[in-house]
């Protein structure tokens, strides 16, 4: 097992003449949940993608659990898009299906006891469901999973608090211990009590990586406090 689940060594990653990344490096330790914070348009998103092998960068290098990104990395990488992306028709028992035949991590009983929870019934169909009932199904999808590495692209927008206090709740009690979670987001404020480590991005760049407890300690102040000091927000 190597020391980090996700190394990433001087990544960039262009768009013709536009740099979305520059030189981009980046560890991160096992059993953690990371913050990926910057504004609308910082490179998160990008960077998120490089790292579930949906874009491939310019230059650089990126290790999940110690191997490069390729066609084999997908069963280590479990990712929450920031859009929904399941077909309205489908039920839910079928979604499940599918994931049990696609990726050998995941497990359905798992899945199955989530959902009983929200008292969802798997002869639902998507299009029956509240916008943030199909939010919570997409999360215990990919929480489902005993992936190495979570990505989750915004998982707590759009929806009431009611349904970001289940979502933070889950993503909490159901990651791998000996994998880390990566929540890129915004709205700081609300994840901040679950995070152990911030990674602030802005312009493609990063420009502070530092546990939750040290950004207190060093600047006197919240991640969120901190985040609108760098960002004028």
């Amino acid at each position: 097992m190597t020391e980090f689940v996700l190394d990433i060594k001087n990544i960039n990653k262009s768009y013709g003449k536009k740099n979305a990344l520059t030189n981009i490096s980046l560890s991160l330790e096992r059993g953690k949940i990371i913050g990926l914070l910057g504004p609308n348009g910082s490179g998160k998103t990008t960077l998120i993608k490089l790292i579930n092998g949906l874009l491939t960068p310019n230059s650089g290098e990126i290790l999940v659990d110690g191997n490069p990104i390729g066609k084999d990395s997908h069963i280590d990488v479990s990712y929450l898009p920031d859009k929904t992306y399941l077909p309205d028709w489908m039920k839910v028992s079928d979604i499940f299906m599918m994931f049990s035949d696609f990726y050998s991590n995941f497990d359905i009983e798992k899945a199955r006891d989530m959902l009983r929870r929200l008292n969802i019934n798997e002869s639902d169909r998507l299009k029956t469901l509240s916008k943030g009932n199909k939010e919570k199904v997409q999360l215990i999808l990919v929480m489902s999973r005993n992936a190495k590495l979570y990505l989750l692209d915004e998982p707590i927008g759009g929806v009431d608090p009611a349904a970001r206090d289940y979502i933070l709740n889950t993503i909490i009690t159901n990651y791998n211990p000996d994998a880390s979670v990566v929540i890129s987001t915004h709205l700081i404020s609300d994840i901040e009590k679950v995070l152990d480590e911030a990674v602030f991005i802005n312009n493609g760049e990063i420009v502070l990586h530092e546990s939750v407890d040290g950004i207190r300690e060093n600047y006197g102040t919240s991640v969120d406090g901190y985040f609108r000091e760098v960002f004028r927000c």
